[in-house]
């Protein structure tokens, strides 16, 4: 899909500016077009997350967040690309808000995450539908410095792109695994469970639900199930899912799902709660 068709097929829920997206919808980050107001709300916006990811996150996402020293301004991505290529062979790539499943995928299945480079407002301080530059840049791009999971997301793309071969019944059960484990998994860890999903760890209120609260269920990491489990896009998750390790995860998804696809189409959807 050209940028121009996503562009029109989209209408007017497009956040970002695609005027300069190449071909594979990448753009320049340009520093200069960042505010005093943006690195100050930028501060703030990492000031309050980080005192609520503390003692929830997992540890290898802390430490690698606490490496990258993010918390006085907007990253540069050129900067961290630099550091990630040299630790995992990943790089970060701009991108002006969403883009079409096949683009993404094909980023990923190349080792580049796509990263937004458009800032919240001050009244979304609190909640934002779309993922943005932080949600991007605080909740994915530290664990990308882990070997495991970088390499599990790195397959997962190669993965989704055979699934768009396949037919929209394929795709969209792969779509659940991304959103139960990287957006929204949990890991069981020897100091408890701990969260690794970058829309948990970037959120005000589902960091302390996630873990805390008795209403959710956490589930054993199950491939068929997730696959077959609807999941809320506006409210907090139930259930959550709960994987061993990120080398459990990667040996756990690692055959081929084309007779998994073709298994569950016969079977009926978890559907999600009210």
């Amino acid at each position: 899909m050209s940028v121009d068709e996503f562009i029109r097929t989209s209408g007017s829920t497009l956040r970002g500016d695609y005027a300069a997206a190449r071909a594979d919808f990448t753009v320049d980050q340009d520093m200069s077009v960042y505010t005093d107001a943006d690195h100050e709300l930028w501060q703030r916006l990492y000031a309050r997350q980080f005192e609520l990811v503390r003692g929830y996150a997992f540890e290898e996402y802390l430490g690698h967040l606490g490496d990258l020293d993010m918390s006085r301004s907007i990253p540069d991505f050129s900067t961290v690309s630099n550091r990630l290529q040299g630790a995992t062979g990943w790089k970060i790539v701009a991108v002006p808000g969403l883009i079409p499943d096949l683009v993404f995928f094909n980023l990923l299945a190349s080792r580049r995450f796509p990263t937004t480079v458009w800032l919240r407002k001050p009244e979304e301080f609190d909640y934002i539908v779309e993922p943005d530059i932080f949600h991007d840049c605080f909740g994915h791009v530290p664990l990308l410095f882990s070997q495991h999971y970088a390499n599990y997301l790195q397959a997962y793309g190669i993965g989704a792109l055979k699934a768009a071969r396949l037919g929209p019944e394929a795709l969209v059960m792969i779509g659940r695994l991304f959103w139960f484990t990287v957006e929204f998994g949990l890991i069981r860890t020897p100091s408890g469970m701990r969260v690794f999903g970058a829309g948990i760890l970037s959120s005000s209120g589902e960091i302390v639900h996630s873990i805390d609260s008795p209403d959710p269920q956490r589930l054993p990491f199950d491939l068929e199930r997730i696959m077959r489990t609807d999941y809320h896009i506006d409210r907090f998750q139930d259930p959550y899912f709960v994987i061993e390790s990120f080398e459990r995860l990667v040996a756990d998804t690692a055959h081929d799902f084309t007779p998994v696809y073709a298994r569950l189409r016969e079977m009926p959807t978890f559907a999600k709660a009210p």
